[in-house]
């Protein structure tokens, strides 16, 4: 990607290589209070089962991409064993999937060791994203983590000594009981260690979570005024510590001397989600936008697995959407970026132009002060990026 400018290096055709590509390892030692991806607790031979049928799935993929950025999610990627993470990081070799700009993998800091952390990097693996989530250890106890406060400094370290040099750290805000205080303290620790990457996200009620139930039967209040308190928070300490905010909740620690609009050290991989590019999902529920077409795997292991095993993609769907539906996807997308939608990048995407076919919703968002369009791009402002979402909407067709 182009950091000054935040275009990827070519407009996708027919015939260009898919380069990004994410993997989604569903396993965790045990699901937190709050989540809602598909996740499930390691139990007896089913994870190398997984990686068998991973591979396979890498096998159909393979001979069309060339990776640029990669990224393991979870789940908890950092829970496969050594021998797990040797039987994948030889088929990708195998199969010339390693060599990205960026490899990201996402780590929990209790499965954290520096033997693996070793492995990886000497794989090709450049960035990790640690889920610290809170340093308050009442809060990390709320939330269901399994780690303890200690073992977030401790796992940072091993990174480092491992030689990770770009390390990005998972905050939560709003969780029941944490007040601003708490808030402040966490920020200044994570800032502290010196990080490349903050990744914040407010505490979201998911369905088909605890946090959700306690939330139905009156057992949590939300207190959108400390909420917003916290965000607004959360831009002053980043900013003041010499991060950008560069998407919602997304913040890179600016390197001396670096222009443009996209920070250096911003995530590539989720930029390219944002700006509408193509990647492959690979994984129990994972989602792929490819030539076109989007799909998401089946959300059940055990059925991925036997999908895979049979020789067939483990699709739970695949669709192409027609052009102003899946224009309308990409400009919502595209809102979450503090730098908004370039507005010819935006119709060479997509074919439409995002001044006359959403003129209305322009119109709203900017007398609200939630957005501002400019000769040259539409962007949210500072306090439309506190309701993105919302935003986002709008624009969906």
């Amino acid at each position: 990607m182009n950091a000054s400018s935040g275009e990827p290096p070519s407009l996708v055709t027919a015939a260009s290589p898919v380069e990004s590509l994410y993997a989604h390892v569903p396993f965790c030692a045990k699901k937190c209070s709050y989540c809602a991806f598909y996740s499930e607790a390691d139990g007896g031979g089913l994870v190398d089962r997984y990686v068998d049928a991973l591979i396979r799935e890498f096998e159909i993929v393979a001979e069309g991409m060339r990776p640029r950025t990669l990224f393991f999610g979870g789940g908890t990627p950092s829970l496969l064993s050594m021998r797990q993470w040797e039987t994948i990081l030889n088929a990708m070799r195998r199969l010339n999937l390693t060599g990205a700009a960026e490899w990201t993998v996402e780590s929990n800091p209790a499965t954290v060791s520096f033997d693996k952390a070793r492995l990886l990097r000497d794989a090709g693996v450049n960035r990790m994203s640690m889920g610290a989530q809170s340093f308050h250890p009442g809060l990390l106890a709320r939330l269901g983590r399994v780690h303890s406060r200690d073992m977030i400094f401790k796992s940072y370290d091993i990174l480092r000594a491992a030689g990770i040099e770009n390390v990005s750290i998972d905050l939560m805000f709003a969780i029941p009981g944490q007040t601003m205080e708490m808030w402040r303290q966490t920020l200044a620790e994570a800032i502290a260690l010196g990080c490349e990457h903050l990744s914040c996200y407010e505490l979201i009620y998911e369905e088909d979570t605890p946090f959700f139930e306690r939330l139905q039967v009156g057992r949590s209040l939300i207190n959108e005024d400390l909420a917003c308190a916290m965000y607004e928070e959360l831009l002053a300490s980043a900013t003041a510590a010499g991060f950008a905010q560069y998407e919602v909740a997304n913040f890179a620690r600016i390197r001396s001397g670096e222009t443009g609009e996209i920070p250096q050290l911003a995530c590539s991989h989720n930029v390219n989600y944002w700006r509408g590019g193509w990647y492959h999902g690979l994984g129990p529920s994972a989602a792929a936008y490819v030539h076109g077409a989007r799909s998401k795997n089946q959300s059940n292991t055990v059925a991925y697995c036997e999908s895979l095993e049979r020789g067939e993609r483990a699709f739970e769907y695949i669709e192409e959407l027609p052009p102003l539906r899946r224009a309308g996807e990409l400009a919502a997308f595209g809102l979450r970026m503090a730098a908004g939608w370039p507005l010819e990048l935006f119709k060479r995407r997509t074919g439409f132009d995002l001044t006359q076919e959403w003129s209305a919703e322009i119109e709203r968002l900017s007398a609200l002060g939630y957005a501002s369009l400019e000769p040259d791009r539409f962007r949210l402002t500072q306090k439309g990026l506190r309701f993105a979402d919302w935003a986002a909407e709008l624009f969906l067709r």
